[in-house]
């Protein structure tokens, strides 16, 4: 009966994002309140759960996500995502130009939010396609496929990050992990793929072609990649001082102060601030516009993570999850791909990945203390369940349908397709890896 409660909670949140057309933070606190009173929940405690659960999981994000959202508006306001850009597509030649937007959209794809990075790199993408005279598709699906892997696998982005913060996964691991398992699948999903979509016709619209600025205006090559590459230097060096050093000597308290994620993003969007800001007689108060206009990007993230945070409540406060949790252990599946079954169903339903990962870590997460498997791996194996099968639903769908310009069966067969490759690839890159860990 109690599974039963649970999927009928679950199911009401699909109804109110898709039929209902509810916004999803809003469906999220109807479907806790509903589950909380459908579970035996004392109606005086629901909303004490549900204010449990948002501030506790927002406290650990909030600094995450927006700050990195800040530096990802800085990296793109001050052309360093163009000069990236530009300069790999020197580097790399005609002949690999889609290696070129696969790099592209994954270094730059490391401090930009995805719509940010498809708003910003897919117009560059058109005027590589018309001075090369190069599918569309065949050029932009790289792109794509690398900007999406960034954003369902690699913190800081909202929910991996989030996903790190219920599992008490390691922040700096998870991103090495994610690394080692999004770079072939980007190139599976990317270069791999594109050239099945040389014969789909795209004539995207001159209005979404790039006004690139003038080089004299650009950051050098070296500035912008040192900086929006900053973050994941620091995560990364910060993890490999963390195991190195005994935690009884002095510097191990300093360490843990750096490598904490939330430390990571000011210092590197206090860098930012001066590299591609200040440096470049930028003004603070101009500065401080641009951050303003970033956090106004992502104020609905954050929402829909609280809404996530007060479900997740509701489900450990009923004892719902150790139920959930104790049922699986009989499964006959490995909970990683369990964990990425549960989050792709979600996904293909709501069409949301935040929602999917988010909504899927409310129910699995007993399985980090009850069963043997890496929380690191389990963040990036609902990463990839997220990222399944991309359709209707799914605002990402629409915006390659208008901006590249083709038919819904055509959207289907290239980009719908692609995610599709992504979720399994990066599911199989996680089991392989699970081998070795």
């Amino acid at each position: 009966m109690t599974i039963l409660l649970v999927l009928i909670s679950i199911a009401l949140l699909v109804v109110l994002i898709v039929w209902a057309k509810l916004n999803p933070f809003l469906s999220f606190m109807i479907s806790a309140i509903a589950a909380g009173l459908m579970l035996g929940l004392p109606a005086d405690q629901v909303a004490k759960s549900i204010q449990k659960g948002m501030g506790a999981l927002l406290g650990d994000l909030v600094i995450v996500i927006v700050t990195g959202a800040m530096l990802g508006k800085l990296v793109a306001e001050s052309g360093a995502a163009q000069r990236i850009a530009s300069f790999l597509m020197r580097f790399f030649g005609e002949k690999y130009i889609t290696w070129a937007m696969a790099f592209t959209g994954l270094i730059v794809g490391i401090p930009l939010f995805y719509n940010v990075g498809f708003v910003l790199l897919v117009p560059l993408a058109f005027t590589v396609s018309y001075q090369y005279r190069l599918p569309a598709l065949y050029v932009g699906m790289p792109l794509l496929a690398a900007l999406s892997v960034t954003h369902g696998f690699l913190p800081p982005h909202p929910s991996p990050a989030a996903l790190v913060a219920q599992f008490g996964a390691h922040m700096g691991l998870t991103l090495f992990y994610g690394f080692v398992i999004a770079i072939p699948t980007i190139i599976i999903a990317g270069p791999l793929f594109a050239p099945f979509l040389k014969k789909i016709h795209s004539q995207p619209l001159k209005t979404f072609q790039a006004e690139p600025k003038p080089e004299s205006e650009l950051p050098s090559i070296g500035n912008s990649l040192f900086t929006a590459l900053l973050p994941v230097l620091l995560l990364i060096g910060t993890t490999i001082l963390s195991f190195s050093i005994p935690k009884e000597h002095s510097f191990s308290p300093l360490v843990s102060f750096i490598a904490d994620p939330g430390i990571v993003m000011l210092v590197s969007l206090f860098y930012a601030t001066f590299s591609l800001g200040l440096k470049r007689n930028q003004t603070m108060t101009q500065l401080m516009e641009v951050y303003t206009v970033a956090t106004k990007d992502i104020s609905m993230i954050l929402l829909i993570v609280a809404g996530a945070g007060a479900l997740k409540q509701i489900f450990t406060d009923t004892g719902v999850s150790q139920t959930i949790a104790e049922g699986l252990k009989t499964w006959e599946m490995h909970p990683l791909l369990l964990a990425w079954l549960i989050t792709s169903v979600i996904r293909v339903c709501v069409g949301s990945a935040t929602v999917a990962g988010l909504t899927t870590a409310g129910i699995i997460a007993p399985l980090v203390t009850t069963m043997n498997v890496d929380p690191n791996l389990l963040v990036l194996s609902i990463g990839a369940g997220s990222l399944m099968f991309s359709h209707f639903n799914d605002g990402g769908f629409w915006m390659f349908k208008e901006f590249f310009n083709v038919s819904i069966k055509d959207t289907i067969k290239s980009w719908s397709l692609m995610e599709t490759i992504v979720a399994v690839a990066g599911l199989g890159g996680v089991l392989i890896l699970d081998l070795f860990i």
